[in-house]
């Protein structure tokens, strides 16, 4: 039985293939899982946490349709000489849904509560540039040591480690969005109650029937309200992409966030334009759990795994092309970024297998002692075709895949807790176009770290890279700390992926972007 979470009625469904809605101003989204949460600083850091909460909250900056970026809630900004000290104006007419101004003091209280280790954050360390924010994020240092401050409503200023060109960026993830803090002063972590909750994005929450459907209406006090057509927007759970493509063809979804890969080529002769293949800045890789007790905790054992992967059969065979096989984290087209890849991989797959052997005889393992791994993913039809696809090249050097799935809530956690996996499938999707936004998921620290790969020159790399005040001296040590990783194979990458979504044509304003993020305040449905 579905759990109500709110009293208010209204189940909106549509009727044809790209037919119009019954109520033509209500755009249904298909979105692969539920947000844990509707606070930022809460979330479990999935897509589809930037779906629904992207269109309720609006930060400082925020996204064009073409992924440009564009002033938010700040009317403009300005850094020092010395780039450590950045001014944002807020603009005189944000509100919240309640009527009540945003102002800078909310933005103070949202970095804040993100960076309070009691909150334990997996976005976190996004806002490490702040001044003093990872150690507080460790208990090293208190809260009001932050370096954010509001000069009066309308002034927020950020004080930072070093230079950080790109931290408007930032400024236009969910991570960096305001919370009403006459509101959280009231209610606490309760605020996002539906019966507390206001926003300050083009729509407001109304219902939630969890694991079934969100359902918001536009929030009239949104200061570009009367450029927002719709009228409300409603995200539909569908992790079964068959079922989501169904849905979409029988009109009652006009985009689905995803298809799988392997129909690419049917998908396009049948429903044409309605298929978006776009490249994204994005890596499908397996997370090698390198905590003590575990086999992948040798590193021979991770090398060899990573000689076998046949990425190539993988891309070709199992998603028809419609990715690219990658050897690398940080995907091929950041930018101020060259390419890296993993030493051993550009032999022949004889020549690998021999040396995958070869090592896992070093390590200890074969016919007398075989090794058997745990396999997680979340349940999806594209991620088990891989696991078996990829337990099948494994099972030549003696390796026995045991092979586990769950929801996606249920894997991800799962996997943050670190225990229960030797091999996890994960993906990483990129928050701003940088190549710090990859390589932060490898830092001893990082709640992303599903394998908990720890090294100190890596860490250290990292260290020196953000502290760097020359762009090309910035890059060049990014690169190195990932060759650090990727000759550590500190996890198993698999494909650079695409942003896959089927969009109603019938609508204007959806743009492809490279980070795959769609706001739906810019969407139009068409008469």
């Amino acid at each position: 039985m579905n759990n109500i979470r709110s009293l208010a009625s209204g189940l909106v469904l549509t009727v044809s293939l790209f037919a119009t809605p019954l109520y033509a101003d209500t755009l249904n989204i298909g979105i692969y899982g539920e947000p844990s949460s509707l606070d930022a600083a809460r979330v479990n850091g999935a897509v589809y946490d930037n779906d629904v909460l992207g269109d309720l909250f609006e930060g400082l900056v925020t996204l064009a349709p073409d992924g440009r970026y564009l002033p938010g809630v700040a009317s403009e900004w300005a850094s020092s000489e010395d780039g450590l000290s950045w001014t944002f104006t807020l603009r005189d007419d944000a509100k919240w849904s309640d009527g009540q101004p945003v102002v800078a003091e909310d933005f103070v209280l949202a970095f804040r509560r993100v960076l309070n280790p009691k909150n334990a954050s997996v976005y976190a360390n996004l806002l490490y540039p702040l001044k003093n924010a990872a150690a507080i994020n460790k208990g090293e240092a208190d809260l009001s040591t932050l370096g954010v401050s509001a000069k009066d409503d309308h002034t927020l200023v950020l004080t930072l480690e070093g230079n950080t060109p790109y931290l408007p960026t930032l400024m236009a993830h969910i991570i960096a969005a305001p919370v009403p803090s006459h509101l959280v002063k009231q209610y606490g972590n309760d605020w996002t109650e539906l019966d507390h909750i206001v926003t300050n994005g083009a729509f407001m929450p109304k219902r939630w029937i969890s694991h079934d459907h969100i359902e918001t209406v536009k929030n009239p006090y949104f200061h570009d309200a009367d450029k927002v057509t719709l009228d409300g927007v409603n995200y539909y759970l569908t992790e079964d992409l068959s079922t989501g493509l169904s849905r979409f063809r029988a009109g009652e979804l006009d985009v689905m966030r995803d298809f799988d890969a392997q129909r690419y080529p049917w998908l396009k002769d049948h429903l044409g334009d309605a298929v978006h293949l776009h490249n994204q800045l994005a890596t499908y890789y397996y997370a090698l759990n390198q905590r003590e007790g575990h086999p992948t905790a040798d590193k021979r054992v991770r090398e060899a795994l990573n000689l076998a992967l046949r990425r190539d059969v993988i891309v070709d065979k199992i998603l028809q092309g419609a990715v690219a096989p990658t050897n690398a984290l940080v995907p091929t087209g950041t930018s101020h970024y060259e390419a890296q890849t993993m030493p051993g991989l550009d032999t022949t797959v004889e020549e690998r297998m021999k040396k995958a052997r070869e090592l896992l005889k070093e390590a200890g393992y074969g016919p007398d002692h075989p090794l058997t791994l745990k396999l997680r993913y979340n349940t999806r039809d594209d991620h088990r075709r891989i696991a078996v696809a990829a337990a099948a090249m494994w099972k030549p050097l003696g390796i026995n895949i045991e092979q586990v799935n769950a929801e996606a809530n249920v894997h991800y956690a799962e996997m943050a807790r670190g225990n229960d996996f030797d091999i996890g499938r994960a993906s990483w999707v990129a928050d701003f176009d940088d190549a710090s936004n990859f390589l932060g998921i490898l830092q001893s620290d990082n709640v992303k770290n599903y394998g908990g790969y720890h090294s100190e020159a890596f860490d250290r790399l990292m260290a020196e890279a953000s502290a760097a005040t020359h762009d090309g001296q910035r890059q060049q040590l990014l690169e190195q700390a990932e060759q650090q990783a990727l000759g550590d194979y500190a996890l198993a990458p698999v494909y650079s992926d695409a942003a896959r979504n089927l969009v109603n044509p019938g609508l204007s304003g959806w743009e492809d972007n490279a980070i795959n993020r769609h706001l739906s305040r810019w969407v139009t449905l068409l008469h």
